[in-house]
């Protein structure tokens, strides 16, 4: 990771991102979660489920990273955990009470992280070896690149 003011701005975007997310949901009818306007991506719902899913995985990946050597990481079908009820369901609640909880723990995690854990690795099977320090660089533009699908999905709908 660059310099200590780059970590900074990082860490606290995994800090903004749930209220983004809640920001960009709020109001929004069932109807509104579930539609399918872009035929290749996910409903609103499932982004919002996925990022917690996701996000929850990886706080998991990092906790392992700084406290074994080389751990493995363990992937997931991040398409079938879409298709389970928990993860498509228009109910928002928890997902959003998720992400607010991981997201104030995962930034703490990352602002008392020493610095020389930062290089620390984990050994992901399809992805090959990862830093503590690209993992949130990961994981920030995770964040980012869900936002986005959920404002053009959002967009898509009201054509």
């Amino acid at each position: 990771m660059p310099a200590s003011s780059a970590r900074k701005e990082a860490i606290e975007k995994i800090r903004r991102l749930p209220q983004q997310v809640e920001d960009l949901v709020a109001g929004l009818s069932p109807q509104e979660l579930t539609a399918k306007p872009l035929p290749s991506e996910w409903t609103v719902a499932q982004n919002v489920h996925h990022i917690a899913d996701s996000h929850v995985n990886s706080y998991v990946r990092c906790k392992l990273m700084a406290t074994e050597d080389n751990p493995t990481l363990k992937p997931y079908d991040e398409g079938a955990w879409a298709l389970l009820s928990d993860g498509s369901s228009p109910d928002l609640s928890d997902s959003l009470t998720l992400l607010k909880a991981l997201h104030a723990r995962w930034a703490q995690f990352w602002e008392n992280l020493p610095e020389d854990a930062w290089q620390r690795t984990g050994q992901h099977p399809e992805s090959g070896p990862v830093t503590l320090a690209r993992q949130l660089e990961l994981y920030v533009e995770h964040g980012e690149a869900h936002l986005d699908q959920i404002r053009r999905t959002l967009a898509a709908s009201k054509k």
